[in-house]
């Protein structure tokens, strides 16, 4: 499980840091940037390795909690971490969302149920043909 989890944190890691660069890029291109928002745009790309490489990998895959906490969890944790990113971009962007917070965690839970039960029964359906080609 811990060479899986380590597997997919640089895995997201390095794609979300090519991802802020290309943004960066495209968006910021005529501007010289300081090593200190380079550490910035690092801790964006750790903050998404650690939620979406290693939080929910074993939230989904490895824990066993009911569905009700994994959903709570994940939400929140995934809000939390989408504002300290913001933070970490753009200072003025982060006071802009700041008012929306209520409206963003309800979508987060309410997308987080959706797409767990989406994802339960795709998985069940899975096994069951797993299981039924197994026995013939």
């Amino acid at each position: 499980m811990s060479v899986q989890l380590r597997q997919s944190f640089f895995q997201v890691f390095t794609m979300s840091l090519l991802w802020v660069a290309a943004l960066l890029t495209v968006f910021y291109g005529g501007q010289t940037v300081t090593i200190g928002y380079l550490w910035n745009v690092t801790g964006i790309a750790a903050i998404f390795a650690a939620l979406f490489g290693v939080m929910y990998t074993a939230l989904w895959n490895h824990f066993t909690l009911k569905p009700v906490w994994n959903i709570f969890i994940s939400s929140l944790l995934s809000i939390g971490g989408a504002l300290l990113a913001v933070r970490l971009f753009s200072a003025e962007m982060y006071e802009m969302l700041l008012p929306w917070l209520p409206g963003m965690i309800l979508l987060s839970l309410v997308l987080h149920t959706l797409g767990f039960y989406v994802y339960a029964g795709m998985d069940s359906r899975k096994k069951a043909e797993e299981l039924n080609a197994s026995l013939k």
